[in-house]
């Protein structure tokens, strides 16, 4: 075993994180990521030898392979809060032959800000803000690599400053343990029936009444199915509806189901983080069922009183995401520290506020729209 895979050796037994998954805040507060989306990280960051890296979420491992990018001339300074996980993670590097990669138990909130500004500042845990230390102690030309949450949707961006804001170059799918200290927001988390349902809010304008969406699994189920399909060798096509449908301006959240338990009840395509719209009384959720082998069709269940309006009410967006947007770029989304003003447009946009920062997500112009009209 070479030296980087003994400070990996040091670290067994951890959670992976898992692309499509969200990794509930009850379980561990620290994880191995999973390997191909560690190298995808490692990536984003285009790494050079002599960068300055701030690692924010400790472990050994990851820092041992930005220590053998970065080279002899580069400096790689890893933070953690928990100090069982920064004592950890110095005694794999020591062991493992790095000791010139420093160990920082501090809340990585604040950053480091003793070391000047990084090249890179790459986050290993889920966030659902951007700290203005980050942004501060980011050079000029540096790349931030996080795993930003967005209504219950993570994806791992790649941020660069652009004049006031920062920009995403790059945008995965991914699941993170997430963010503790002064940086943790958590979800609020509503049982409809025990643990084996449970609808996620994550912005402040959504409410819902817990016991009015609970009763609305006693009444009849109402189905709709559009005629659209996917296969699973379509890249990133579900991840772009669920961002889609999580654009919308509207109340919104997602659902966590076992299926195992209640596959009879409620079957939603994705049973991590299934996109649902909200009623006060009534909710739809996107679902999927398989009308020949590998191949997909989207449609929606709803429940309660407004089911019907509801579930009428996502075709539409489902169509609209096939006709629109499913074969564009993909939305734009950009960072903006708050007070800030976020650029007008007529183009479908959401606003997720946070305490530090407003995140845009911005879709481009319908594929109809723009297209030459010669």
């Amino acid at each position: 075993m070479g030296p980087v895979g003994a400070v990996r050796g040091e670290q067994g037994g951890s959670k992976s994180s898992r692309p499509g998954g969200a990794i509930s805040d009850r379980h561990s507060q620290s994880s191995i990521s999973a390997p191909w989306l560690q190298a995808q990280m490692l990536a984003a960051a285009d790494l050079r030898s002599g960068d300055r890296v701030l690692e924010v979420g400790s472990g050994g491992y990851n820092a041992a392979l930005i220590a053998e990018l970065v080279g002899a001339t580069g400096t790689v300074v890893s933070i953690d809060i928990d100090p069982d996980v920064t004592a950890n993670a110095r005694a794999a590097l020591d062991r493992a032959g790095y000791p010139h990669v420093q160990v920082v138990q501090a809340d990585a909130a604040h950053g480091h800000p003793d070391a000047g500004l990084f090249d890179v500042i790459l986050v290993t845990v889920e966030s659902s803000d951007v700290p203005p230390a980050w942004r501060h102690q980011l050079a000029p030309a540096g790349r931030l690599i996080v795993p930003l949450r967005m209504r219950g949707n993570t994806r791992c961006l790649t941020l660069r400053h652009d004049g006031d804001h920062l920009t995403a170059t790059a945008a995965v799918q991914c699941g993170f343990v997430a963010m503790q200290g002064e940086g943790a927001d958590p979800v609020t988390r509503i049982r409809l029936y025990g643990d084996d349902i449970v609808l996620t809010l994550d912005d402040p304008t959504t409410r819902a009444d817990p016991e009015r969406l609970a009763a609305a699994l006693d009444g009849p189920r109402v189905e709709a199915w559009t005629q659209i399909t996917a296969t699973v060798d379509e890249h990133g096509v579900f991840e772009s509806i669920h961002l889609w449908l999580a654009s919308q301006p509207r109340p919104y959240g997602v659902l966590t189901v076992d299926r195992h338990k209640v596959g009879d009840l409620l079957d939603p395509d994705n049973k991590f983080t299934c996109p649902t719209l909200l009623g006060p009384d009534s909710f739809a959720h996107l679902t999927l069922r398989q009308p020949r082998r590998g191949v997909y069709e989207f449609g929606d269940h709803g429940f309660g009183p407004a089911a019907d309006r509801l579930v009428a009410e996502l075709t539409d967006l489902i169509l609209t995401w096939d006709r629109d947007y499913r074969h564009g770029p993909g939305p734009a989304i950009t960072v903006h520290p708050t007070g800030t003003p976020v650029p007008a447009t007529d183009r479908p946009q959401l606003l997720v506020p946070r305490r530090h920062t407003t995140i845009a997500i911005t879709w481009p112009a319908p594929i109809h729209d723009s297209k030459d009209p010669q």
